[in-house]
C-alpha cells in the first residue's frame, strides 16, 4: 500500500507541475525601460540681469548654450543645459562671465503637424560660477565666485526635416544667489534661439 501512495503521488504531482513549468515559461518578460526620444540643441543666449536687484544698472549678457534632453514615458524626461554668457562695462570697467550647468524634468509634448513640432515646460538646477568680474567679499573682493542656480521655464521646436527642428523660443527664468553687495540674488531673464537634432524611436 505504502508503494502504491508514493507512487500515486509522484504521478499527481509530475500531472500538476508539467503544466505549471510550461505556464511559467510562457509568461512574457517585463519591458525593458526605453528612451522614446532624444533631442540635442545649440543655441545663442541672451540674458536680462540687475547689477543689484532693486536698483538700476540693468544689462544684458549675450553667449550660448548646449541643451540635451531625453523622453522616457509619455513626454516626460530630463534635459541637461550648460550655458556661458559674457557682459562688458556692468558697471565701470567690470565685466562679467558666467557659466551655468543645470539639470531637471522635462514634460515635451509633440504637436499636430506633419514633421513633430515640439513644445516643452522644465525645471532645472544646478550651479553658476561666476569670473572676470569683482564680487564682494566680507574682507576685499574677489574675481570668481559660484553658487546654487535655478531655471524654470520652456520653448517651441518648429520642425523642418524628420530629424532638424528651429529652437523658435525659449524663455527662462534664472534665479543665482552671487555675491553682489546687496541681497545676493540675481534674477534673470534668459532667451534663446538655436537649433535641435531630434532623433524618434518607433
Amino acid at each position: 500500500m505504502r508503494t502504491i501512495f508514493l507512487a500515486t503521488l509522484l504521478v499527481g504531482l509530475m500531472t500538476v507541475g508539467g503544466p505549471l513549468a510550461s505556464a511559467q515559461e510562457k509568461q512574457p518578460k517585463a519591458p525593458k525601460f526605453q528612451w522614446s526620444s532624444t533631442d540635442l540643441a545649440v543655441t545663442y543666449t541672451t540674458e536680462n540681469a540687475k547689477v543689484t536687484p532693486g536698483t538700476g544698472g540693468n544689462f544684458w549678457l549675450q553667449g550660448g548654450s548646449l541643451d540635451g534632453a531625453v523622453t522616457f514615458f509619455h513626454g516626460f524626461g530630463v534635459a541637461l543645459n550648460v550655458t556661458g554668457d559674457h557682459a562688458s562695462n556692468i558697471a565701470p570697467g567690470v565685466n562679467l562671465n558666467e557659466i551655468t550647468g543645470l539639470l531637471g524634468p522635462r514634460y515635451t509634448r509633440r504637436l499636430s503637424s506633419k514633421r513633430e513640432s515640439r513644445v516643452f515646460g522644465e525645471a532645472l538646477a544646478g550651479g553658476v560660477r561666476g569670473f572676470g568680474s569683482i564680487f564682494p567679499l566680507p574682507t576685499g573682493t574677489d574675481s570668481k565666485a559660484s553658487s546654487f542656480a535655478f531655471q524654470a521655464g520652456g520653448g517651441l521646436d518648429i520642425a523642418i526635416s524628420k530629424h532638424f527642428a528651429l529652437r523658435a523660443i525659449e524663455a527662462d527664468y534664472v534665479r543665482t544667489y552671487l555675491l553682489n553687495n546687496g541681497t545676493n540674488t540675481q534674477d534673470h531673464l534668459r532667451l534663446a534661439f538655436g537649433v535641435t537634432y531630434h532623433t524618434q524611436k518607433h
